[in-house]
């Protein structure tokens, strides 16, 4: 891995208030040009021509290779990315291990489609996501190629089970952007607006946002009143025999890293039970040791029917899985699950390598010490600036809210925005989140050295202390 240390030259504002700087770097960040460089700037101009505008770009630099959480743009400056991949690449960008495991396999078959020519890499992952599962029950394990892919077929395994059509899906949630996925997704903006109608015998459920109580009431003298809230909908809402599955992020990622009581989740998974209705965690983003355990819901305590998974599952190969009760996985008929592409033979080997490096390097501890290590900055960046209302997070899963008034608690959606564009500016990339959008949060890669989680997390400091510096008085 390399590092820079290098003498700040320049600085100065180019157009639209850019900072331009010659070369700069401390430690491992890089500055060569302003933002976006004159290579990038050429590239995106060609993006402009021929991608849609919907698929817009949020960091000004065109990747031009990346290892560990630092990447290289084409002109020469370098950042460090605790975004990872958006929580893909938990063992870090170009990790070796992986990239040797997928030339390996390359050289013997590239695909067949398992259903037709199986092949023995697609059955060793099975069986190691089999075995790390939580609960006692024999489990099996079908792949595809997404979140929002494994999240639809959780749903058909799940209404194959129980013979029922209708899902329960809550407030703040997100499962991605297919149709049902989109419909089980919670935030209208700017996943949803104008892409209806959506699937029919999808209910929202109140999560337990403590924060932002969505019964205006607070935690833990509310009693956990919005799990009664739930219970309430079997007799106002849906029926209970009509419900096929309860589809749940034991902590929501784009709703803004909400970790709910405990109680909340036992509540859910009690009205599961006595209902006969499959209990579907989304582990989409928070799985594969983020939150310093496997599975976010072992957290918990709970034992899911089924368990979705994907993002970090092979270091950014497009690969996903649903995890589930073999009486549950058994339920569809015949060819009734599949896809030309599911559980491609590259990203399984790329799988078992994940696998063997979380292992192998201890990351799930890793990721203890780094949510302790970001949780104790976060809490100081608190503690200084009153933009923050709030810091939460399981694990390496941090983040902090932004608010106009920690009274009110009124969301700063347009400040989060210029924080996070001022961090990118000093050379760390964070991600938002939120319903509102006022949520900063962290996926950074596992591998992250301390002294670069220090350096990212100081250029975010920087960026917190000069939107509260006013800017009559900034230099």
């Amino acid at each position: 891995m390399r590092h820079h240390v290098l003498r700040l030259l320049r600085v100065s504002y180019g157009q639209n208030g850019v900072v331009e700087r010659e070369t700069e770097a401390l430690g491992s960040i890089v500055r060569r040009t302003a933002l976006p460089g004159p290579k990038t700037r050429a590239i995106l101009e060609r993006k402009e021509a021929v991608v849609p505008k919907a698929l817009s770009v949020y960091v000004p630099a065109v990747i031009d290779w990346a290892e560990g959480a630092l990447v290289h743009d084409v002109d020469g400056n370098v950042f460090i990315d605790l975004s990872g991949g958006i929580g893909c690449l938990s063992v870090g960008h170009r990790n070796e291990a992986v990239r040797q495991a997928m030339v390996e396999q390359g050289d013997h078959f590239t695909h067949t489609d398992f259903t037709v020519i199986p092949y023995e890499p697609y059955i060793a992952l099975a069986e190691r996501l089999a075995q790390l599962a939580p609960g006692p029950s024999p489990k099996k394990v079908a792949l595809f190629n997404s979140g929002a892919e494994a999240v639809e077929n959780a749903v058909k395994f799940a209404r194959a089970h129980t013979g029922r059509q209708a899902i329960i899906a809550f407030s703040g949630a997100f499962h991605g952007r297919t149709l049902l996925a989109m419909t089980l997704t919670s935030k209208v903006s700017p996943y949803k607006a104008g892409f209806g109608p959506f699937a029919p015998e999808v209910y929202r459920a109140p999560y337990a946002y403590c924060y932002r109580c969505p019964l205006g009431l607070r935690y833990p003298e509310c009693g956990v009143a919005c799990a009664d809230a739930v219970e309430t909908m079997f007799t106002t809402t849906v029926a209970a025999t009509s419900v096929a599955a309860m589809v749940i992020e034991p902590i929501q990622g784009e709703g803004g890293f909400v970790v709910p009581p405990a109680e909340f989740l036992h509540r859910m998974e009690e009205l599961c039970r006595e209902h006969g209705i499959d209990f579907v965690a989304d582990e989409v983003q928070t799985g594969y040791g983020r939150t310093g355990r496997f599975f976010a819901c072992e957290h918990f305590n709970l034992t899911p029917d089924l368990i979705t998974v994907a993002k970090s599952m092979a270091a950014g190969m497009p690969l996903s899985g649903v995890i589930g009760r073999t009486e549950v996985m058994d339920a569809p008929g015949d060819s009734s699950i599949g896809g030309t592409y599911v559980g491609n033979p590259l990203a399984c080997a790329a799988g078992l390598a994940v696998l063997d490096e979380i292992e192998g390097r201890d990351l799930m501890r890793r990721a203890r010490e780094i949510g302790e290590h970001i949780e104790r900055r976060f809490r100081a960046f608190q503690d200084r600036f009153p933009l923050i209302g709030d810091v939460r997070g399981v694990g390496a899963m941090q983040a902090m809210e932004l608010v106009e008034d920690r009274e009110t608690r009124k969301p700063a959606p347009e400040r989060t925005a210029r924080v996070l564009r001022r961090a990118m500016e000093r050379g760390a990339i964070f991600l938002r989140a939120g319903v509102y959008g006022n949520v900063i949060r962290v996926l950074v890669p596992l591998v992250i050295s301390n002294a670069e989680l220090d350096e990212a997390l100081d250029a975010l400091e920087g960026a917190l202390r000069e939107e509260d510096t006013p800017a009559s008085t900034r230099a």
